[in-house]
């Protein structure tokens, strides 16, 4: 398939993680290896974004998904019969990476981005693709509710108000009893950062809005239960040996005074 087949339509959002990626695992393959990421670059028109993002917000964008993986993976450990439910799943290829045959995947966005992932990714047998507004809560519809389900939210929260948000996880705690939930989240500073960021790589109408500087707060707004907050480089900071100095510099600070984490809820 030709480069015009493959990925006409495609948004510039829905680029900036999968470059990421491919970023990272060509220069930190110990750290972080996406195949299926890099089987796609022939394809991605990446001079935008590759001109204008920095080497930490590359990382921080893998460094997101690497701690959201590894609870995942944990997730599955723990549960062979479950549900994993990514929410917002643009192009994200965690599917691939955690390479898990026997639990049931679901990838949910709008349907123009679902045909666009469907043309250019397709779907495992144990993978199922869902249509529709995640925040109708629609796609409970499609997966048993009576099995553990881990629901994955990873870069999307950002761009929607804190009220919207509230009322979903509300909701998801009433749909689904054996439910948790794992999401990204940077405080208020780090928000307007990662606007700025957004609007280099061209995406001038792509405004974040969601922030938590207390995560204890968000629990009690949500009646969920906080099972754990992780930055995101602990990991990174530990391997990448290669990583340039200011890029080192960003990813202690962002951990240490919480710009970046991700949280984990056990919805009952």
């Amino acid at each position: 398939m030709n480069k015009e087949n493959l990925l006409s339509g495609v948004e510039d959002t829905l680029y900036i993680p999968l470059v990421a990626r491919i970023f990272a695992s060509e220069k930190f393959p110990n750290y972080f290896y996406d195949e299926k990421a890099l089987s796609l670059k022939q394809y991605i028109p990446t001079n935008l974004i590759e001109k204008n993002a920095s080497e930490y917000f590359h990382m921080a964008s893998v460094c997101r998904q690497d701690v959201i993986d590894k609870k995942i993976i944990k997730f599955l450990e723990e549960n062979e019969n479950c549900n994993v439910v990514f929410l917002g799943a643009g192009l994200e290829t965690a599917y691939n990476r955690i390479n898990n045959k026997k639990a049931n995947f679901y990838q949910v966005d709008l349907p123009s981005v679902i045909e666009i992932r469907n043309r250019i990714l397709g779907n495992a047998e144990n993978e199922k693709l869902i249509s529709g507004d995640m925040f109708t809560l629609e796609w409970i519809k499609e997966i048993d509710t009576e099995l553990p389900t881990m629901i994955a939210v990873s870069g999307v929260y950002q761009y929607f108000n804190k009220e919207k948000i509230v009322e979903m996880v509300k909701k998801m705690k009433s749909l689904l009893p054996k439910g948790e939930l794992v999401f990204d989240a940077t405080n208020t500073k780090g928000l307007k950062i990662a606007n700025r960021y957004v609007k280099k790589t061209g995406n001038v109408n792509a405004q974040m809005y969601f922030s938590i500087d207390n995560v204890t707060e968000f629990t009690e707004l949500t009646d969920t239960k906080l099972i754990d907050v992780q930055g995101f480089f602990a990991r990174a900071l530990k391997i990448c040996s290669n990583a340039k100095i200011i890029t080192k510099l960003f990813m202690y600070f962002s951990d240490k005074w919480n710009r970046t984490k991700v949280i984990h809820l056990k919805l009952n």
